[in-house]
């Protein structure tokens, strides 16, 4: 009976052991599937991450290329601003100069015109008080009376004189401004920037290019035409070269 019960026993165990491998296999089985599972899905979910990741990447640089290009064309177009307020500040100034020394000029001649009827009543009162000396001195000889009229004329030539010397010097000062205002300005062919609507910033990219004087603006070869079509998108391009042209003139 023992040796029995012993026996079944060991095929109840071995029984159990069978059950136990096979169940073990099995977890072993799920369990590879489901880490290849999640490995296939993980990479699933990797491959649409990075290319999201790429495009942000790329939508990135080429917004932070807008938005430099952007910057530097407002740059260029506020320097060319402040160069045109600059200019124009600089021709006021020169304006207002001009007037005040037209007012200057002209205060000057109206004096100038003023002083002669003063002399002319300076010297009629040394006639005057001539004549009545010669009347009160009627007790002395005759021979001093040529003196007095002699004395009264030189007083009425010397007040003359300073008159028509102050006439003169406006007169003189007005042909010597006139005459330095109608010479021509040398104008600097190398500096770009006296064209109107051309900055320092452009002025620089010109030279750059390859164009370094107002003669290449004012009449630009075939290549140079090619060059400066790159500037075509600033403002006030289509003027440049008539505004180039009148400074050479």
């Amino acid at each position: 009976m023992a040796k029995k019960e012993k026996a079944g026993v060991d095929k109840l165990v071995k029984k159990v052991n069978k059950e136990f491998e096979k169940t073990s296999t099995q977890i072993e089985k799920l369990i590879n599937d489901a880490f290849k599972q999640f490995d296939a899905l993980q990479s699933q979910v990797q491959e649409p991450i990075r290319k999201l990741l790429d495009e942000v990447e790329k939508l990135r640089e080429r917004e932070m290329k807008r938005f430099n290009e952007e910057l530097d064309r407002r740059l260029n177009e506020f320097h060319e601003l402040q160069h045109h307020l600059l200019e124009r500040v600089g021709l006021a100034s020169k304006e207002v100069k001009q007037t005040t020394a037209k007012v200057a000029d002209k205060t000057q001649e109206t004096a100038a015109k003023a002083t002669p009827p003063a002399a002319k009543t300076a010297a009629n009162k040394a006639a005057k008080t001539a004549k009545t000396t010669t009347k009160k001195a009627t007790t002395k000889p005759a021979a001093k009376k040529p003196a007095a009229k002699a004395s009264a004329t030189s007083k009425a030539s010397a007040s003359k004189a300073p008159a028509a010397k102050k006439a003169a010097a406006p007169k003189k000062a007005a042909a010597a401004k006139t005459a330095t205002a109608s010479k021509p300005k040398a104008v600097n062919e190398n500096d770009l920037t006296k064209v109107k609507g051309i900055g320092p910033a452009t002025a620089k990219k010109m030279q750059a290019k390859g164009i370094t004087s107002i003669k290449q603006i004012a009449d630009p070869s075939a290549e140079e035409k090619e060059k400066m079509k790159e500037f075509s998108t600033m403002r006030g391009y289509d003027t440049w070269s008539a505004e180039a042209k009148k400074l050479l003139s």
